[in-house]
Order: structure tokens, then sequence, then C-alpha cells
């Protein structure tokens, strides 16, 4: 006997209902359908993204001028719990550098050495297996400034982690890149 599931042809044609964003950014024109979004742009729990998720991420990129096919932007869903929408750190790069004040960047890991207990900021995101990461900070430069803008962030404060406490994927197979990164969009 055939079982036919009406909430998930209802989920279709949910999204199906929904219009699209049309927008321009650097001179491409994006056209993002609830489709598409689900499709393409949505990582992890694929099906279990909801409409009103979908309509909050097409109008985070067409109201902020990001282009999600350029890594500008995110939307990731894990389970029931609530999709989180990401700015990428390519869509803050692209408008520093289009700042004709920018004038370049440092950044780096705070890792304690767990032998000398001894803090250090390091530019990059090398780690020694003996150091423990505390956090990320990035200092960014304008011309126009006689002073750096600079952050410092915790590392405990800012990783990605699942229901259970422990890291998430990304965290936990690169926790140097992600803290870094971190920092230098909270400049």
């Amino acid at each position: 006997m055939a079982v036919s599931n009406t909430l998930a042809k209802k989920r279709t044609e949910a999204f199906q209902n929904v219009q699209s964003a049309s927008y321009e950014v650097g001179g491409m024109k994006i056209e993002l359908t609830p489709e598409i979004v689900k499709q393409y742009m949505v990582s992890g729990s694929k099906d279990n993204v909801t409409v009103d998720e979908v309509i909050m991420f097409m109008n985070l990129c067409k109201n902020s001028g990001l282009n999600p096919w350029a890594k500008e932007a995110y939307c990731i869903k894990y389970g029931s719990e609530p999709a989180t929408m990401v700015i990428g750190k390519e869509a803050y790069m692209k408008r520093a550098e289009a700042n004709e004040n920018y004038d370049g960047f440092e950044a780096g890991i705070i890792v304690l050495d767990a032998q000398t207990q001894e803090i250090t900021h390091r530019t990059g995101c090398f780690k020694l297996p003996s150091e423990e990461i505390l956090g990320g900070w990035a200092k960014v430069y304008r011309t126009d400034r006689t002073h750096a803008y600079e952050a410092e962030v915790s590392f405990d404060e800012y990783a990605g982690r699942k229901k259970d406490g422990s890291l998430n994927a990304q965290w936990s197979k690169k926790p140097s890149t992600m803290i870094r990164k971190v920092a230098l969009e909270r400049v």
C-alpha cells in the first residue's frame, strides 16, 4: 500500500509561492528563488529549512548587496535549530578594499603555551601542539586615521558548538582559522 506524504507536498508548494529576489551586485545580476537557495545555498539540513528562513536569507542578501554565489553569505541549518545567516569574510574584505582609505590589516591568534604559561599574539593561524588557542586578534589600518582599529576575541565566546557542547565540524577542524576570521570581522 502506497503512503502519500502531504506534508512534503505542502512544503514544496509553500516554497513555490514565494517570490524571487532580483538585485545587482558589482554589475552582476543576482536572481534568488526559494528553490535555488534551498538547493544550492543551504548548508546542513536542507530538508529542514523553513520558508521563513529562506525568505530571511534572500532579504539579507538583497538588502545588504551580498552575492551568495561568491561565498559572501551562507545559510546554515542543523536539525530543527533556527537557521544561521552568516556573512562571509569575502564580503567584508571586498568592502574594505573598496574604501579608498583602507590601508591593510594584520590578524592572528592568541595562544597559551602549556609549559611556560606564556600568552602570545601570533600573526596568522599557526599553532604548536603544546599551545591552547585562547582567542584571535586583528588590526585594520586606514590612511585617514592615526590609530588602527583593533579587536581581540575569546575562543570560548565565539566557537561554534553542537548541542552537546562539543565543537562543530568547522571549529574542530580549523579552530585557528575560524577564530582569526571572527577577530577580523569584528574590527
